[in-house]
């Protein structure tokens, strides 16, 4: 019975410490975002997150007001589609790149950010749904903050509702797990949170 005792302070004890490290870790980011912010005031490339032609086609069109920022379309329509609609656009297709490594909103942002980070990129304008815009901003803040890129969020006006608070606070936690792991937990969402969620609860209980 001693032993199961001292195991259970031995969690508890390494669950405080984790928990300490992300505060820590979360802590930083805000400064992180003001730096990128204070050193890049001025956004220098768009991303647009995949999900629908009208944000693709409102970004050509916005694209057009903002002239010298390539564009970074991740995960949107076929090739063709996205090239007729910028070319329609009357934007040049050396400015466009696509990028279908992602296959959520999470991974729409850890895809990209290395490619940023190597074109010394610390300021975008971020484009998507108006209903979407709330996860999107949660996780940009977290990956895109945690390698010192802030961002201008756009949204493109839809007739959708706004989505639940409970998607918002999954893909925050696969954010967070991406910052410490690298990994993002795609393919462990439904199990990821409860797990999370339970260990929260014994470490804080």
């Amino acid at each position: 019975m001693k032993g199961v005792y001292c195991c259970y302070k031995r969690y508890r004890f390494l669950g405080w410490v984790s928990a300490t490290l992300i505060l820590i870790l979360l802590s930083i980011i805000p400064l992180r975002l003001a730096i990128a912010q204070y050193q890049s005031p001025h956004p220098q490339a768009i991303l647009t997150l995949g999900g629908g032609r009208d944000r693709e086609r409102f970004t050509a069109q916005f694209a057009q007001t903002h002239p010298s920022l390539d564009i970074w379309v991740s995960s949107g329509s076929p090739p063709d589609v996205l090239y007729t609609i910028f070319q329609n656009a009357n934007i040049p297709i050396q400015r466009v790149h696509l990028d279908y490594r992602a296959v959520d909103t999470v991974t729409n942002f850890t895809s990209l950010v290395a490619d940023f980070k190597r074109r010394q990129i610390q300021h975008i304008y971020l484009i998507t749904s108006d209903y979407h815009i709330p996860r999107a901003k949660a996780i940009a803040t977290l990956v895109l903050g945690s390698q010192s890129i802030t961002f201008t969020p756009i949204s493109v006006p839809s007739n959708q509702p706004p989505e639940s608070w409970l998607r918002i606070l999954r893909d925050s936690i696969r954010a967070l797990l991406w910052i410490i792991t690298g990994h993002t937990g795609a393919t462990l969402k439904p199990q990821l949170i409860s797990f999370i969620l339970r260990y929260l609860s014994f470490v804080l209980g």
